[in-house]
């Protein structure tokens, strides 16, 4: 039978609660406060800048956001991006950590070093926008897509997982003839799943929350991702956005920072809606490759 614990343990454990729910507030509120300015009033928000839970909802600033095509485009930019550089880097990613984790590879060692070397030192952002610009990629979405097309953490732990197959697999699919593309294709990444799923989101978030690489490579402000079209919203001191005529003489414009909380959530919301439900994969996929190296 467990004893009961003594007071010093049991106000141990309450502080320890106690702690973790207030920096639980300190991060939800901000957040919540975000939510509550998008459906809050222009009237309200000038009597109270701060603002949890709006006396009286309004959708003004998302109607207005959506009377232009501006929102939506980005959107759909944005969803291009992830989904085709997630593809791209999984591919690349994958083809690359195959090879190295086959001990008959020659050079294996030195390619290793190289990777690990990208990891401490890089070329920084000057000398790559101009390897960028001579190649000719300067305002298309493969400026965007091939600086980043490997990264080396998730490189290396795939390259793990991949040794941690049993070589028997290789071994008797090579008996039946299958060469080392068909082995790949047909056997590793089907026992590879739940790796490649994992990378696949971490590629994918980083895709859905970068700006700073299309703000230095697309100089098309139809090509801009949701997160760059934010960007801008947000750094705009006045100004109305979108074309208020579409709503009607009567309609008035809502405040800037309500639009701005109202793209911000147009934003992230479908990363929020899809991450509680993947979340587990990270930390799966992190630890398969960590076993033995």
């Amino acid at each position: 039978m467990v004893q009961d614990r003594s007071l010093g343990s049991r106000m141990f454990t309450c502080i320890n609660y106690g702690m973790i729910g207030l920096f639980t507030l300190f991060t939800i509120i901000p957040f919540i406060h975000v939510v509550a300015s998008s459906f809050t009033t222009a009237e309200e928000l000038r009597q109270r800048a701060f603002v949890l839970f709006p006396t009286v909802f309004s959708l003004d600033a998302y109607a207005y956001i959506l009377t232009t095509n501006t929102i939506t485009r980005s959107m759909g930019v944005t969803i291009f991006i992830t989904v085709a550089g997630t593809l791209f880097n999984i591919a690349m990613t994958t083809l690359m950590a195959y090879p190295l984790s086959r001990k008959t590879l020659i050079g294996r060692s030195k390619i290793m070093l190289m990777v690990l070397f990208t990891m401490l030192f890089q070329g920084g952002m000057i000398p790559t926008y101009l390897t960028v610009k001579e190649l000719g990629l300067l305002n298309s979405y493969w400026a965007v897509l091939l600086p980043g097309a490997i990264s080396a953490f998730n490189l290396i732990v795939m390259k793990n997982f991949f040794q941690q197959l049993p070589d028997g697999l290789e071994e008797s699919a090579k008996i039946d003839g299958a060469n080392d593309l068909m082995i790949l294709l047909r056997i590793v990444i089907p026992l590879s799943m739940p790796a490649i799923a994992t990378f696949s989101l971490f590629y994918a978030v980083g895709h859905w929350n970068s700006f700073l690489t299309p703000v230095l490579y697309l100089n098309n402000p139809e090509k801009w991702p949701i997160q760059v079209l934010l960007r801008q919203i947000v750094i705009l001191s006045q100004g109305g956005f979108g074309d208020a005529s579409e709503m009607g003489a009567d309609f008035v414009p809502p405040p800037l920072q309500t639009i701005k909380s109202a793209v911000i959530v147009f934003a992230n919301l479908p990363i929020l809606l899809v991450y509680p439900f993947l979340q587990k994969h990270f930390a799966k996929g992190v630890l398969l490759g960590s076993v033995k190296g």
